[in-house]
């Protein structure tokens, strides 16, 4: 007769391989979570966009050189939007940033062809005037508490009047502009990749790893969603919203010279028709990512998106008018969707009673009580 072995008192059975089901499930909730369209909407938007037009141009758009195309002609827009998300974090508008751009290029230009100094100089002294355009800024909106929409629509209407003393709403051309070193900032390139491609995922990189990675970017966010809070933590908000302008007009000002050097003239105009684009690429970035925050990734996806389909029309020989009609319908539509606005409506499940009558008693007690 056989004894048949036990296991010895105490022991405890090993663990089986492999993650627990447990955390399969929350590893697959999150994946989800992760790929959702409210979290990245407008990645599927722009494969949507991606799709129709290679149906729409076949034989342009779906190319290596369309990519490259969207890349390059979208950083310096890319630069721009990336400038006023530090202030929004913080709850904060720079409405001069279009302005500050238009600023840097027109002095930059003016520096090297007029005054005759080298690039470095002109560059340093451009980027010095923006500079001071963010201490006024700082100055105006934190220390004399005027609402940053007004103070710094303001300060723009300054600027613009400076850049109109300075070239007589005229373009500032040279030969200087066109010669290196000054057009390598933006013409030189890679692969067929131009530098200011590497500047956007550079400031892209600098802004992510401060909001995200950093205890000023806490502080940041804490003073856009709860100033009073934050104050009461013992954050202080109004040194940190004196730095993102700061920061927005250095930004802003450094795409300026980017500008300048791409089109090889300073332009009085450089700047405008990037302000809208800028605060719509980042306000559709809000919603991605990091829903309910600005962010620099959120940001660069909403401007490739916009850039994309731009491009897209372009090459797909349509109307004039319908760049801006594009602009417009993909904007409300990813703020619509992917602010989660738009939904099925969802029928109440309709539970028995459990007593007869009940329904019609509740309903009598509630008449009863309006």
């Amino acid at each position: 007769m056989t004894s048949t072995p036990t296991r010895a008192a105490g022991t405890v059975p090993s663990p089986p391989d492999g993650p627990a089901p447990s955390a399969l499930r929350a590893r697959g909730r999150r994946a989800a979570s992760a790929l959702s369209f409210r979290n990245i909407g407008a990645v599927y938007v722009w494969l949507v966009i991606v799709v129709v037009f290679s149906f729409w141009a076949p034989g342009t758009f779906p190319t290596l050189i369309t990519v490259k195309q969207v890349l390059n002609g979208n950083a310096v827009a890319g630069l721009v939007a990336l400038s006023v998300v530090p202030p929004l974090a913080a709850r904060v508008f720079d409405l001069s940033v279009a302005y500050t751009m238009s600023l840097t290029s027109v002095l930059t230009a003016r520096f090297l062809v007029s005054a005759g100094l080298g690039p470095g100089s002109a560059v340093a002294l451009a980027m010095t005037a923006a500079l001071l355009v963010g201490v006024v800024n700082g100055v105006v909106v934190v220390f004399l508490r005027v609402d940053s929409f007004i103070a710094t629509l303001a300060t723009g209407a300054l600027i613009q009047s400076v850049i109109t003393m300075v070239t007589d709403d005229s373009s500032i051309t040279g030969v200087r502009l066109l010669a290196k070193p000054f057009a390598d900032i933006a013409q030189l390139d890679a692969g067929g990749i131009t530098l200011p491609v590497l500047y956007l995922l550079l400031a892209a990189v600098a802004i992510w790893f401060l909001l995200e990675h950093t205890a000023t970017g806490r502080r940041l966010y804490a003073t856009g969603f709860n100033p009073y809070a934050a104050r009461l933590q013992g954050v202080r908000t109004d040194r940190l919203r004196f730095l993102t302008l700061m920061a927005s007009a250095l930004l802003s000002g450094f795409a300026g010279v980017v500008f300048a050097s791409s089109v090889g003239s300073g332009s009085p105009t450089a700047g405008t028709p990037y302000l809208l684009s800028a605060y719509a690429a980042a306000f559709v970035g809000a919603t991605q990512l990091r829903a309910g925050r600005f962010n620099a990734w959120g940001t660069v996806l909403a401007v490739l998106l916009l850039g994309t389909g731009i491009t897209g029309l372009g090459l797909a020989t349509s109307a004039q008018w319908a760049a801006s009609l594009f602009t417009g319908a993909v904007l409300i539509i990813a703020l619509v969707l992917t602010g989660g606005r738009l939904a099925l409506p969802v029928l109440p499940r309709r539970r028995k009673s459990a007593l007869p009558g009940a329904d019609d008693a509740v309903r009598h007690d509630k008449e009863v009580r309006r």
